[in-house]
């Protein structure tokens, strides 16, 4: 009987699109891992989906003036989309708004609670007078008490990774609306995470085979001693709450997210017609479990998850292994939805081949630590090694081999360098697996590419073009023995580029897809007298001017910030132009003039936030300096709405996703004007379709315009 692998990887929020920072982090390793282990024989199941209960939903939702259910369904189309075109080979991806995830969810809510694992506490909770609510803990923000870091949310601080209680949060305001919220009593269900704490230290005693992170993140909770965690927020959207007088209230999306392992499993079940198919995975000891995420999802996946299951059902499989991953980060900070700070999944796979990425993310992977991607160095990586190296090899052997034998040669007498040749062929293959078995995968991607450079160095040593010319037949076994070496190639590289993998194995003749075939297909004999047919180049060279990020795009020269408007004067000389005095947080304070006086009132514009260009030329109107313009849109009827940047922090970016930001030190209004921008149809401010993003929010019209209204 095959060995069962289960894996299950991070649930993606359905509120924005995916960036490399999600992919680099938990979906390419958890890809790479499954594709190898389906080789090796393994009956692999993979599941996942898209987390559609969240606070960050009806955020989105709340800024777009719609539904949560219209912004998960248009990002979860989005997501299963782009997760086929990065090659991630899901059996199953799912979403947490289906009726067989919401019944798991509930069952499992009511037997806990029915074991004394949920109980009843009436607790303190932020209120907003200003938006008349109880604020769940990612509508409130504050400084961690932890790290410092000032963009902390209630429920974690994503910077230090530490979970957090609102009510640790110090300086809290409101996300919604900016202002401080007061403390009140609500009544809450928690879950009684404390009593797990010896079953918890008893199941991680033997997990010496875990990450040293994973394992030290872990044992510093134990340690430090478990705190029973709310399991129901205030909100209206999410799984209902299966227990009377809990109606206004939803269940946690930390507690239903995770359960979408289980309901994910049992849904594949479901589509494979064999309902009960999940258990050979979930039941059977002998089944291993590996969970993939980035290093913020730890403690969620080590003791949480096990602690549900345990409660739930202890005759389930829990974590054999949790290979969590570290961030990738853009130029030293951290992929972020809601600051604009990433590479986003829909722009890079229009742009590049999705085999290049995947190589780059695969050989730069934040495994131990936190790594950066950087963009000359993706072009140097891909032209160098990808290209240079492995790229050229097939390319130059296949396209003599065609030119000079017109199909695959017999392999004949071997000479020392040859029996060397296919012996590293072995070598390389025991040497992957073992750094792919460890999670390893960067050092399992060199080694890959070291035989690739082996290869080049045994076609240049034996000099096949001399060879040709005084023995055809040692030639052809010369050409043998490198497509062989690259047969074996197209094996290695599965697991890290698919694509470009199968057109391999499809151009030596092989039949079938190669990722139906098993990993020992690397030294099968090669289909000697197979007519080859001239070849593509596998892979593009770039070149640095081509690449998103470019200096050339108008728009990366522009500075845009968030400014408050901390007072308002009229201009002395103008009757429809005010004086806006503008806070801009660490840029200090400064003046601009605006002509804003027919469309709003002193008091309307007064502690606003706005978007200003702080890099334009200053300029006099009408007698006074102008240090900066605000944006604002209008349309056709005559409508003007200032653009506003959500609660921000004074002095913060608004930048574009996917376009560098090189601002001049002085910008020509000129130049300014070449820059076109308009609102959508959900009211974002947006360049070239690409909406503009503020630190906590996307940019949005303050008042309803037309679509297509150009901003000035």
């Amino acid at each position: 009987m095959k060995e069962k692998i289960y894996i299950g990887v991070a649930w993606p929020y359905a509120n924005g699109s995916l960036h490399l920072g999600h992919i680099a982090g938990c979906y390419l390793p958890a890809d790479i891992f499954a594709r190898y282990s389906r080789m090796k024989g393994k009956d692999v199941l993979m599941v996942s989906g898209s987390d559609e209960h969240g606070t960050p939903i009806t955020i989105t939702a709340d800024k777009e003036k719609t539904t949560p259910q219209v912004i998960v369904d248009r990002y979860h189309k989005e997501h299963i989309q782009n997760m086929k075109q990065m090659g991630i080979s899901f059996d199953l991806f799912t979403r947490t708004t289906t009726k067989n995830h919401e019944k798991l969810v509930q069952d499992i809510f009511l037997t806990l609670y029915k074991k004394g694992h949920i109980y009843k506490k009436s607790i303190e909770a932020f209120y907003c007078n200003n938006c008349n609510r109880f604020l769940p803990d990612r509508y409130i923000e504050g400084n961690c008490p932890n790290c410092g870091s000032q963009n902390a949310r209630g429920d974690q601080c994503d910077e230090c990774g530490k979970l957090l209680d609102p009510q640790d949060l110090l300086n809290v305001k409101c996300k919604i609306c900016g202002s401080t919220p007061e403390i009140r009593n609500s009544d809450h269900l928690f879950f009684a995470l404390s009593k797990f704490e010896d079953k918890l230290l008893s199941w991680i005693k033997d997990k010496k085979h875990w990450k040293p992170s994973v394992l030290k993140f872990t044992k510093n909770w134990l340690e430090n001693g478990l705190q029973d965690r709310a399991i129901t927020r205030d909100m209206e959207w999410g799984t209902k709450v299966p227990i009377e007088g809990f109606d206004d209230k939803r269940i946690y999306v930390w507690f239903d997210a995770v359960i979408g392992y289980l309901s994910a499993s049992k849904e594949w079940s479901d589509k494979q017609g064999k309902p009960d198919q999940w258990e050979k995975w979930w039941k059977d000891p002998k089944a291993l479990h590996y969970y993939f995420l980035a290093k913020d999802n730890i403690p969620f996946h080590t003791l949480i998850w096990p602690s549900i299951l345990m409660g739930y059902n202890d005759k389930l499989n829990l974590a054999y292994d949790i290979p969590a991953n570290e961030y990738l980060r853009l130029k030293g900070e951290q992929f972020s939805k809601s600051r604009g700070i990433a590479i986003w999944v829909p722009d890079i796979i229009k742009n590049f081949d999705v085999d290049a990425v995947r190589y780059y993310l695969s050989i730069n992977m934040p495994e131990n630590k936190d790594t950066d991607w950087l963009w000359d160095d993706f072009v140097a990586k891909n032209n160098d090694e990808l290209v240079g190296a492995y790229g050229n090899f097939v390319h130059r052997v296949v396209t003599f081999t065609q030119k000079n034998f017109g199909k695959i040669p017999k392999l004949s007498t071997l000479d020392k360098l040859d029996k060397e040749a296919l012996e590293k062929i072995k070598e390389t293959s025991k040497e992957i697996s073992g750094y792919l078995d460890k999670f390893e995968f960067k050092k399992g991607l060199r080694t890959a590419m070291t035989l690739a450079q082996f290869g080049n160095f045994y076609f240049d040593q034996k000099q096949p073009w001399v060879l040709v010319k005084n023995d055809k037949e040692a030639c052809g076994s010369v050409l043998h023995i490198c497509l062989k070496i690259i047969k074996a190639l197209s094996v290695f590289m599965v697991p890290f580029l698919p694509f470009s993998s199968d057109k391999i194995w499809c151009l030596l003749g092989e039949k079938g897809s190669i990722h139906d075939k098993t990993w020992d297909v690397a030294f099968d004999d090669l289909q000697t007298g197979f007519e080859l047919e001239s070849p593509q180049p596998l892979f593009k060279k770039l070149d640095i001017k081509d690449i998103i990020e470019t200096e050339e795009d108008p728009f990366s020269k522009v500075d845009l910030r968030v400014a408050k408007v901390i007072d308002v004067k009229d201009h002395p000389e103008a009757d429809k132009l005010y004086m806006l005095h503008l806070d801009l947080g660490k840029l200090g304070k400064r003046v601009i003039v605006a002509g804003m006086k027919p469309y709003y009132t002193p008091e309307e514009i007064t502690g606003k936030s706005i978007v200003v260009v702080v890099n334009l030329k200053p300029v006099k109107i009408r007698g006074v300096t102008s240090n900066g313009m605000l944006l604002a849109a209008e349309d056709s009827k005559g409508v003007v709405a200032l653009l506003n940047p959500g609660d921000s922090i004074p002095g913060s970016k608004v930048v574009v996703k996917g376009v560098a930001k090189k601002p001049a030190s002085v910008l020509e209004f000129e130049d300014f004007k070449k820059i076109k921008l308009v609102v959508d149809e959900f009211g974002k401010a947006t360049y070239n379709k690409k909406v503009l993003c503020a630190e906590k929010t996307d940019v949005i019209s303050d008042k309803p315009v037309e679509k297509g209204a150009k901003i000035l």
